[in-house]
């Protein structure tokens, strides 16, 4: 099942912006998983990433296979860097608490470089299913949010070095989630006077909505941390629109703007 569906879209037009609106209030998280080295003694340690597995709340059924496709030298991100991290997969997944996450390598392509000389890591037979990540806790992945799963992988307690020269492959990695949007919500009165309504951030970057017809209500998610314009565009012309200046968003936040009251003109 293709779950790369995508949760919003930073664009340069406000019109263009409202063909996110659907996400922001369905029941979904957006994760990136990214991937950090506790360094170890060696050149290089390049791994061949197949998939992440995440798997939420204790249902059945609720694994969710996060395709990456990636193969690169794990040593070259290190926190405190100019590469701190790397990018490994970036999808939307159901929300609910994280219970368990799973990296899953390729069977070839993960090699090691030592004095120069470059060996194959092999991966012990039994883990087509992948290696499970010491989760710091299990974060709980709210709807319109976005989030980043860190995996730290412990490149010195990671390989195992044989008794005949070669290289075992027993990754150790732990995992830590943060949130990294926050989600702005109001109510429009009138709440027939439905609008269009758009969080506009420094870079003119613009994400939309439209206030739901019955109740007023409207909600914006996936917006990173800083100050945002809030533009009202009511559709009855006969009321003015509204803007609203420095609305603060945070990180896991949710920032409630109230009941809105627009006026006639």
């Amino acid at each position: 099942m293709n779950r790369n569906i995508k949760l919003l879209f930073l664009l340069a037009t406000a019109t263009l912006g409202l063909s996110a609106c659907s996400k922001t209030e369905s029941n979904t998280a957006h994760l990136q998983i990214r991937m950090t080295d506790a360094p170890g003694n060696y050149e290089e340690i390049n791994l061949n990433v197949k998939e992440i597995i995440v798997k939420v709340n204790d249902t059945t059924g609720g694994s969710y296979v996060l395709e990456a496709d990636k193969q690169f030298n794990i040593l070259d991100f290190k926190a405190g860097s100019a590469t701190p991290d790397i990018l490994v997969a970036d999808e939307e997944i159901p929300t609910g608490k994280i219970k368990e996450v799973r990296l899953v390598l390729n069977e070839t392509g993960n090699t090691i470089k030592v004095d120069g000389q470059l060996y194959d890591l092999k991966i012990p037979s039994g883990y087509s299913s992948g290696w499970k990540v010491k989760l710091t806790e299990e974060p709980s992945l709210t709807p319109g949010f976005a989030y980043s799963l860190v995996l730290d992988f412990d490149a010195a307690k990671s390989v195992v070095k044989t008794g005949n020269g070669k290289f075992i492959l027993k990754p150790v990695v732990r995992g830590l989630a943060i949130a990294t949007s926050g989600i702005l919500t109001g109510t429009i009165d009138p709440a027939n006077k439905q609008a269009k309504v758009y969080a506009i951030n420094q870079a003119n970057d613009t994400v939309g909505t439209v206030s739901d017809v019955a109740t007023g209500y409207f909600s914006i998610g996936g917006l990173r941390s800083g100050a945002y314009k809030v533009a009202i565009d009511v559709q009855d012309t006969t009321y003015a629109d509204t803007t609203l200046n420095n609305i603060e968003v945070v990180a896991g936040k949710t920032t409630a703007l109230g009941t809105l009251k627009i006026n006639l003109k």
